[in-house]
């Protein structure tokens, strides 16, 4: 059977390269070749409908990737140079016969992939963050950092906003739980969600974000647009830039944080923190911003107050008592998430920031999931409620007294 590099060559040898080609004409180029090569090696009308969509990805989209893009049930694609592509469908990885034909190739969709995103990255800048159009992350390696040819990771989000419902039909969150939450942010708690990578921070920050009342003015900042804020009128996104060829033109996360107090925001919404910006989201979280959200890697509320201690430290000298009363006073709640054995992601558990109190921060723990037993290869478990809430200041303040905690999501 004729290869699709070869059908590639050839149409590339028609196409007229002193103008831009509409996607019309391309299509009706690639099915004529389709049909001249048809009348001298026989091509079925699924054969022919194969290679048309592969020809047209490869001229217009995203090459071979394309298709693992447009199904829904892929969260994940890893690009391991040209001969290993991986993806994840339901939590499970498996490895793509897929392949593609050259370096050259790859190199071109990564370059594409860069461009899409105002990004540039080559053997000098061989590391880089970008986005696809529909908000896709995608973390690019080129060698020669990478050893057996260019490194592409995506991390797909889903199309349409994952909302709370929706997570508590996936039993990732209980109904009183999620109630509970959407109350705290509504009365203006400053929330942090901590996990491991692919425990669904930002699936559920978005979701958590639905509860902001529609009336305040809220300001998002990232390093790649991920977040998908719904039905707020007032928003402002940012998004970070990094250093130009020159390495000059740089704005960090610190600086749109910086830029984003001036712009009268009721809440921040920061979609992670890595670095030194952990003092200035704690900061901002300390002079008024009330309801602010933010997200960061850790294995346990208790390592996520660490980590955050750590990167404090890197952008400012300051004595580690003052650190963490700046991180008590700032950090309200922290809502953990995990993923199972058995591949699903939950609420582990939400946990509240009591105060510095002799020398260290005090925490109480308010929902913790606690598994039960099996079924088909399911974890079956239930939340459970272990202390009433302590600080209920914002609460009052915002009218929620105590037989009005609860709001719901019907």
């Amino acid at each position: 059977m004729i290869q699709a590099e070869q059908l590639h060559a050839r149409i590339l040898e028609e196409m007229d390269m002193t103008r831009e080609m509409e996607d019309e004409e391309l299509t009706q180029l690639i099915y004529r070749v389709l049909q001249e090569v048809s009348a001298q090696e026989y091509l079925s009308l699924a054969e022919k409908s194969f290679l048309g969509r592969e020809l047209f990805n490869a001229f217009r989209k995203l090459n071979i990737l394309q298709e693992f893009l447009e199904d829904e049930d892929i969260t994940e694609i890893m690009i391991n140079g040209t001969q290993n592509i991986f993806f994840e469908k339901d939590g499970r990885i498996y490895q793509s016969d897929k392949r593609f034909v050259s370096r050259e190739k790859l190199e071109d969709v990564v370059q594409q992939i860069a461009a899409g995103s105002n990004r540039l990255v080559n053997e000098a800048s061989p590391i880089v963050d970008a986005r696809l159009l529909d908000g896709s992350r995608v973390n690019i390696v080129l060698p020669p950092i990478a050893i057996d040819g260019p490194i592409v990771t995506i991390r797909k989000f889903s199309k349409e906003a994952i909302t709370m419902k929706q997570l508590i039909a996936w039993e990732s969150i209980s109904r009183e739980v999620s109630a509970f939450l959407a109350t705290l942010v509504a009365a203006g708690y400053n929330i942090f969600i901590s996990g491991g990578t692919g425990s669904g921070k930002t699936t559920f920050l978005n979701a958590l974000s639905q509860s902001i009342p529609k009336t305040e003015r809220i300001i998002t900042i990232e390093d790649n647009a991920e977040l998908q804020i719904q039905d707020v009128p007032n928003l402002v996104r940012l998004e970070a830039r990094n250093a130009n060829v020159e390495g000059s033109g740089a704005v960090t996360i610190r600086d749109l944080i910086k830029s984003a107090l001036r712009m009268r925001p009721d809440r921040l919404i920061v979609g992670e923190v890595r670095s030194a910006e952990a003092i200035d989201m704690l900061q901002a979280m300390n002079t008024g911003h009330d309801g602010s959200l933010s997200t960061g890697h850790a294995n346990s509320p208790k390592d996520m107050l660490s980590r955050l201690e750590t990167m404090v430290l890197m952008g400012m000298e300051l004595p580690l008592p003052a650190i963490q009363r700046q991180i008590a006073s700032g950090v309200d709640v922290i809502v953990h998430l995990g993923r199972l054995r058995d591949k699903s992601r939950k609420v582990l558990e939400v946990t509240e920031v009591l105060g510095y109190i002799g020398g260290e921060i005090q925490l109480q723990t308010l929902y913790q999931y606690e598994e039960t037993g099996e079924k088909e290869g399911r974890i079956q478990g239930e939340w459970r409620k272990i202390h009433e809430i302590t600080h209920t200041e914002k609460l009052l303040a915002a009218g929620y007294h105590k037989e009005r905690i609860f709001m719901d999501y019907d």
